[in-house]
């Protein structure tokens, strides 16, 4: 199954990616065997962004003048194939990941896309890479989508990183709706951050109703 919004309706959904930029077939067939993946139970599901999510990432990057980027949670390398591909080619995207099963998948469509040389995979502990990196203002994007409870320190570390005006994007912060009745520690970990990312003076920050909720901080 091919992730959607859980607020839209599957003909809803179906407008939207008609509506919006095709993938060509590298993008498609990746989707599709993360798809096949999730439906042969050897993934989750909802580790996968929405498609109309992967191509909003390409446009801002490309639009944005991304040269720099950070990536907190692979999978199976869609979301960092859009990055990549809005990147000018002497762009540099660190993605930061646990699993060489999933991410061996997202090596062989970075290779096919041509955009590998772009990508720099770190294995490991994702808070221990991150704090690994300079803590110098130079990135100018950063996509979280990793375990929900670090959220918060995925946000303090990378803000020291970020450029003035670079962008965080943060994944899942809709929780499928549970932010209105969290169940689990990561629910609650969503529901505390929402509220303290909208007072914290060091950050514009706005969460777009966009597949499970993406909010996009700017850097003051």
């Amino acid at each position: 199954m091919t992730p959607r919004s859980f607020l839209l309706t599957p003909e809803l959904a179906e407008h939207v990616r008609a509506s919006s930029e095709p993938l060509d077939d590298v993008a498609a067939d990746l989707v599709a065997e993360t798809a096949a993946l999730a439906d042969r139970g050897e993934a989750p599901a909802t580790f996968q962004i929405a498609v109309e999510q992967g191509v909003l990432m390409q446009l801002l990057t490309r639009a944005l003048g991304v040269r720099r980027a950070v990536e907190i949670g692979t999978f199976t390398g869609f979301s960092a194939l859009c990055i990549a591909r809005g990147m000018p080619e002497d762009g540099s995207l660190v993605c930061l990941d646990r699993s060489e099963e999933w991410t061996a998948v997202a090596r062989r469509y970075w290779e096919r896309a041509g955009v590998a040389g772009r990508i720099e995979l770190r294995l490991g502990e994702a808070l221990e890479q991150l704090r690994a990196l300079p803590a110098d203002p130079v990135l100018d994007l950063a996509f979280v989508d990793a375990d929900k409870t670090g959220y918060p320190a995925y946000v303090e570390e990378l803000h020291p990183r970020m450029r003035p005006d670079g962008l965080v994007l943060l994944d899942n912060t809709l929780r499928g709706g549970r932010v209105l009745d969290p169940r689990t520690d990561d629910d609650r970990a969503v529901v505390a951050l929402n509220a303290a990312l909208a007072r914290d003076p060091r950050w514009e920050t706005v969460l777009l109703p966009l597949a499970d909720g993406l909010t996009v901080l700017r850097k003051r």
